[in-house]
């Protein structure tokens, strides 16, 4: 069983700040990328930040300059600081993790549950 769990989301103003969090767990050999996409209300879904085991970095020009990714590979936790909030910031933001689960260097991509954020004054 894995278990990817995000917290951190909520209301935020324009041009302040949110920190997000996302940790997997459970029946994990290794966690390679993990990253965030978020959803907007009839939407499709877009890739916000993802990062390697390595610390590269790839974000989506929209939250380039403003939002940082990083991990801690010991606890399996990624994060997404975002400053500079804009309204278009509005959206369901879910975290993934591609995990092999079984050790046999197979990947899987696990979701977390998705957490709202919201950019309004």
């Amino acid at each position: 069983q894995v278990q990817v769990v995000e917290s951190g989301g909520g209301l935020g103003q324009p041009g302040g700040s949110l920190t997000l969090s996302c940790a997997a767990s459970g029946s994990i050999s290794r966690v390679f990328v993990m990253g965030w996409y978020r959803q907007a209300p009839g939407k499709q879904r877009d890739l916000v930040a993802s990062i390697t085991r390595g610390g590269n970095t790839n974000y989506a020009d929209s939250v380039k300059g403003r939002f940082t990714i990083s991990r801690d590979n010991a606890k399996n936790t990624v994060y997404l600081q975002m400053n500079s909030l804009k309204p278009e910031d509005t959206a369901v933001y879910y975290c993934y993790a591609d995990a092999d689960s079984t050790g046999w260097g197979t990947l899987n991509r696990y979701w977390g549950q998705g957490t709202q954020v919201t950019v309004s004054s």
